[in-house]
């Protein structure tokens, strides 16, 4: 990599994306043979993933491939403006395996877990399969779980796989509301997120499970050595 050149932070703010303005920081070093050869690119984003981020600067690059040997920052600024929408809906809805692969586990942050309590799913099938697809993408393990009105989502993995499912939690529509159009999980509430201890068992795949009785669901915490956390959230959702 070449490291004359010039470097260059843009920042830019794409308005109404997935309901919310998202601020994109974008880092630009262009080589001394450029345009003659592309800029490096680097995609920065509070209200994006890692993976959206990786997207939108793979989606940069093919872009200013078509630029050779004009100048072409300003284009390719105008042109994630434009399509910025588009990129995020691909990235959402196609299998991003590189971006989970390539970053790897981070020894220092070892494994977390996250306890979620959903209040309702209308699209329940659509649901199921959006959760099913994000634990996926992220390398989560656990279980979607269903008793009674009660559904929980608990994960495990990498902490920042972990944030990433999140933000994609809050910021997608994932359900319809009481007319039928898409929504946002405005009904969510984080239970608990923590480092996985010893005493807990890794799950080693994700599952949707259905329980009849609130015993059924308890033994399922138990078995993955959760009784404490099974005992201090659980309950209280019944009342």
């Amino acid at each position: 990599m070449e490291t004359h050149g010039i470097s260059f932070r843009i920042q830019i703010t794409v308005k109404e994306l997935l309901d919310t303005d998202v601020l994109l920081k974008l880092l630009f070093h262009l080589p001394v043979s450029y345009p003659s050869a592309v800029p490096d690119i680097s995609v920065n984003s509070d209200q994006l993933t890692r993976a959206q981020c990786m997207d939108v600067k793979d989606k940069l690059l093919e872009q200013a491939k078509k630029h050779l040997s004009e100048p072409m920052v300003h284009d390719l600024i105008l042109w994630i403006q434009q399509h910025l929408k588009d990129v995020i809906k691909q990235s959402a809805t196609v299998c991003s395996e590189k971006t989970t692969s390539s970053k790897g586990t981070s020894a220092e942050d070892g494994i977390w877990m996250l306890l979620l309590h959903l209040d309702h799913m209308r699209a329940k099938a659509k649901y199921v399969k959006t959760v099913e697809k994000w634990a996926s993408d992220l390398r989560l393990t656990g279980r979607l779980m269903f008793m009674a009105k009660i559904i929980l989502i608990l994960l495990q993995g990498d902490r920042s796989s972990i944030k990433d499912y999140l933000i994609l939690q809050k910021t997608c529509k994932v359900d319809v509301d009481s007319s039928g159009k898409k929504c946002k999980e405005k009904m969510m509430s984080v239970l608990c997120e923590t480092e996985v201890q010893s005493q807990h068992k890794r799950f080693q795949t994700f599952e949707v499970k259905e329980y009849s009785t609130l015993k059924e669901l308890q033994k399922e915490f138990e078995t993955a050595g959760l009784k404490t956390l099974f005992s201090e959230f659980v309950p209280p959702l019944l009342k």
